[in-house]
């Protein structure tokens, strides 16, 4: 079964910092500790869902990412869901590469003032892209408040 990409990703305009801030940039590995918290932070009934799901991270998205988000000039992705929701998935689903979760290092860093905001915006990703996972599109998300 082929992989479909979630059409509608979160948008992230970049924020301007103010004068004299500075982006504030994690090495790799504290990046990946940040991600592995904010997995082991998900209630027990959605992480033992998680089976086939690939959560990786890489520094931006692409431009082909970015164009078939349909994203303007200046948006860019702080993560992105690929692969086939749950509900969407029929009985003969299986023997597939797992769904992918992406999350943008650099683009979170750029929009974040402090490794706590880093951490708070890692978190808020994984459970936007998770949603996805579990069929929950942008628009219920933003129904339930979830922005």
């Amino acid at each position: 079964m082929p992989s479909v990409t979630d059409p509608r990703p979160p948008r992230r305009r970049r924020r301007r910092l103010a004068d004299g801030d500075e982006v504030v940039r994690t090495h790799r590995n504290r990046f990946d500790r940040l991600v592995q918290r904010a997995i082991r932070s998900l209630p027990t009934r959605f992480a033992e869902r998680l089976e086939n799901v690939a959560i990786v991270v890489a520094d931006e998205s692409t431009a082909g990412q970015r164009r078939a988000a349909g994203l303007r000039e200046g948006e860019d992705l702080y993560g992105l869901y690929e692969g086939v929701p749950q509900p969407q998935r029929s009985a003969g689903y299986g023997m597939v590469l797992p769904d992918k979760i992406t999350l943008f290092q650099r683009t979170i860093e750029a929009d974040c003032r402090s490794e706590r905001e880093i951490a708070e915006q890692v978190r808020h990703t994984l459970i936007h892209e998770l949603a996805h996972h579990f069929g929950i599109d942008d628009a219920r998300l933003d129904e339930l408040g979830f922005d």
